[in-house]
């Protein structure tokens, strides 16, 4: 069974097999989703999941990522989940469509905590994570997506689950009882897209959470299927609705690592969006361009995009939502030719109000692109019409942050800053998250990502 080969994989890695680059690119990852979990913070994201997490208490075992209080390790871990999430700003690996941090960090920060493990130990268990998520997800590229559930949610108690039986230290006939008890919990709609809800930024707190409980229900004595994944009624057959290939699942593993090949996001909105808004840029670059001077628009989106990122409301009505916004190809093109950017203020509800700024989504046409592989690797085509006349045309083979063009250790620490408002310790916490193995435990980072949370 595929959950034997993953658990046995687990328990049996020590940090000396990651070579430097593995090490380096978890780092950065759980750097990225520290600090988008303060910006969520600092803005005012996630506050019902924190105000739930709170009130569920329990020992004190852990605080969320930029809190003070300490709670059980499960509520932790579903608050650090949610704000991880909330802004859209956190990674994905493109074949899986998974966002790997979201469902990582928060059982590695919650459970480190309460076993007061060291940083090595933190970074061992997120590459772990990391590298489960992706391939989790890569057995079925969109499979999960295409029948209307969220790929992050499925996979996401699996893999929290791993990472907090590694850090419970239990041995590969557990993790693999917590992985059959951890699929039963995978879940996540999809219907928010046709609403004004937010719930998909709750799928990696759930998803967290209920690894948590996975890997103690298993620890205490529960049982799981061991065909969790591959059974005729295993995660896959249940919630998926295209062929699964279990190779992607084990082969290689230990020796290629998916760890190093997830994106980090530039934009705080959809994956699928972003090389749609690279290539427009690409198109305009260099010349002097007015939103009032566009005519017309044409974007080339994969077509399992489209329906994701181009829904009914979409450059037809303002955004229903904040969160809506993010999901909104055609007014997240039309914030970025008036803005010059689209960032986190971009999706505010001052912002998404803008007449103006629909006006020129109404302006935005989506053609299907036919490419092969997927939607999240595609590369993007702009064609923008100019009221004088001229014809400008982008292209990119592939949004900026991709594993193809993956931003640098300069560029994910201005967003790092940018993300903490520039605060004066900011840096200093970068510093922390990128050599998180010389940490003796996790205090400092903590306190430091509550400091900055908490500061205007």
């Amino acid at each position: 069974m595929t959950s034997t080969v993953l658990a046995e994989w687990a328990a049996d890695l020590g940090l000396p097999d990651l070579s430097h680059d593995v090490r380096h690119a978890t780092a950065r990852h759980l750097m990225d989703g520290v600090g988008n979990a303060i910006a969520a913070a600092r803005l005012g994201y996630g506050r019902p999941a924190w105000t739930v997490a709170t009130a569920l208490g329990g020992p004190s075992e852990a605080r969320p990522l930029t809190g003070t209080q300490a709670l059980s390790a499960p509520a932790a871990a579903f608050a650090t989940g949610v704000m991880v999430h909330a802004l859209d700003f956190d990674d994905t690996h493109a074949g899986a469509l998974v966002h790997a941090t979201a469902v990582t960090l928060p059982a590695a920060i919650a459970v480190g905590q309460e076993k007061q493990s060291s940083g090595s130990d933190v970074l061992l268990a997120g590459t772990i994570g990391l590298e489960t998520a992706c391939r989790l997800g890569a057995v079925s590229p969109h499979g999960f997506h295409s029948g209307g559930v969220h790929a992050t949610g499925a996979v996401g108690p699996l893999v929290a689950a791993l990472v907090a039986g590694r850090l419970s230290r239990l041995p590969s006939a557990t993790l693999i009882h917590a992985l059959g008890i951890a699929g039963s919990s995978g879940a996540g709609l999809l219907e928010f897209l046709d609403t004004d809800a937010d719930t998909k930024a709750l799928h990696p707190g759930s998803a967290s959470l209920n690894g948590v409980l996975a890997a103690r229900l298993a620890a205490a004595g529960a049982t799981g299927p061991s065909s969790v994944l591959e059974g005729r009624r295993g995660l896959y057959a249940a919630l998926t609705s295209r062929p699964a290939d279990f190779t992607a699942l084990t082969e290689g593993l230990g020796t290629r690592w998916e760890a190093t090949r997830i994106g980090i996001k530039p934009y705080p909105s959809c994956q699928l969006m972003h090389v749609a808004l690279d290539a427009v840029s690409a198109a305009v670059a260099g010349h002097d361009v007015a939103a009032s001077d566009i005519a017309d628009v044409e974007v080339a989106v994969h077509s399992d995009s489209l329906p994701i990122v181009c829904g009914p409301n979409a450059g037809v009505a303002a955004p229903r939502s904040t969160y809506d916004g993010k999901f909104d190809l055609p007014w997240s093109v039309a914030a970025l030719m008036h803005d010059g950017v689209v960032d986190v203020a971009t999706y505010t509800e001052e912002s998404i109000a803008r007449a103006d700024v629909l006006a020129t989504a109404r302006r935005v046409r989506a053609v299907e692109l036919v490419t092969d592989g997927p939607a999240a690797a595609a590369p993007g085509r702009a064609v923008v019409a100019l009221t004088d006349g001229r014809v400008l045309t982008g292209t990119v083979d592939g949004s900026r942050g991709s594993a193809a063009l993956p931003l640098s250790d300069d560029d994910l620490t201005d967003k790092f800053l940018a993300n903490c408002g520039h605060q004066p310790r900011a840096k200093e916490l970068s510093a922390r998250l990128l050599d998180l193995a010389g940490e003796s435990d996790l205090t400092a980072v903590l306190d430091l990502a509550a400091a900055l949370a908490s500061s205007s």
